[in-house]
């Protein structure tokens, strides 16, 4: 089995992308700004398909280093398009910056001349792109890479991924939703699922809960 396999994993995080006021008065700012991801948040869910299990997952804060990022090419794309290339930092240097802090991985860029940087400050000015995803690899199967426990909580029995030691990243993107990256699962299905997540007033949270998982295991098995 491979032990350090690239995998995409996608950060939401509502409003955390925005452009940044202008510095030069009357001159609108061509910067955008947000985190690329953040320590100690559980993902939504997200699938294995080579396990065929669904599972959580966070990013324990240290995960990510400074020296990491700048011995990485990264570059940030829209919607994962390499093709899109809105800013670029290779070995440290170029048109991307970044930080990390307590919260995670803030990062900045000026957007560049072009239909598609053009695109990129409407579509963020506009409210619908507010997020960000990244792809990374890591040594799957090293414990002091990536551990596992049980989520148990609220009638769930999910697997919960905790992720130690980045190895690399390669992409930031800005995207309106995280991605539900290798799966075969439809978007419609964690629709469903996510439109079921209040319980009935008469019913019991655990059962429901448990049906929700259920449906959508189910619902996995089909499209794998």
């Amino acid at each position: 089995m491979e032990t350090n396999t690239d995998i995409r994993r996608s950060v939401f995080i509502p409003e955390g992308v925005q452009v940044r006021a202008s510095e030069t008065e009357g001159e609108p700012s061509r910067v955008i700004e947000g985190y690329a991801l953040k320590f100690g948040v559980r993902s939504r869910l997200l699938v294995d398909r080579k396990m065929r299990e669904i599972y959580y997952e966070v990013l324990e804060p240290g995960c990510v280093t400074r020296e990491m990022l700048d011995n990485s090419d990264i570059r940030l794309t829209l919607f994962h398009d390499q093709k899109i290339i809105l800013a670029r930092s290779k070995n440290g240097a170029g048109t991307l910056e970044y930080e990390v802090d307590e919260t995670g991985v803030k990062f900045r860029a000026t957007m560049p001349n072009t239909v598609y940087g053009d695109n990129a400050l409407s579509m963020v000015s506009r409210g619908d792109v507010d997020g960000c995803s990244f792809i990374y690899s890591t040594r799957e199967q090293d414990p002091a890479c990536v551990t596992y426990e049980r989520s148990t909580e609220e009638g769930e029995d999910i697997r919960l991924r905790h992720v130690h030691d980045i190895k690399r990243v390669y992409d930031f993107t800005l995207t309106p939703s995280p991605a539900y990256e290798q799966t075969e699962v439809y978007q419609r299905d964690m629709e469903e699922m996510a439109s079921r997540e209040q319980p009935p007033a008469d019913e019991d949270p655990g059962a429901h809960k448990r049906e929700t998982l259920a449906r959508f295991r189910e619902a996995m098995k089909r499209r794998l």
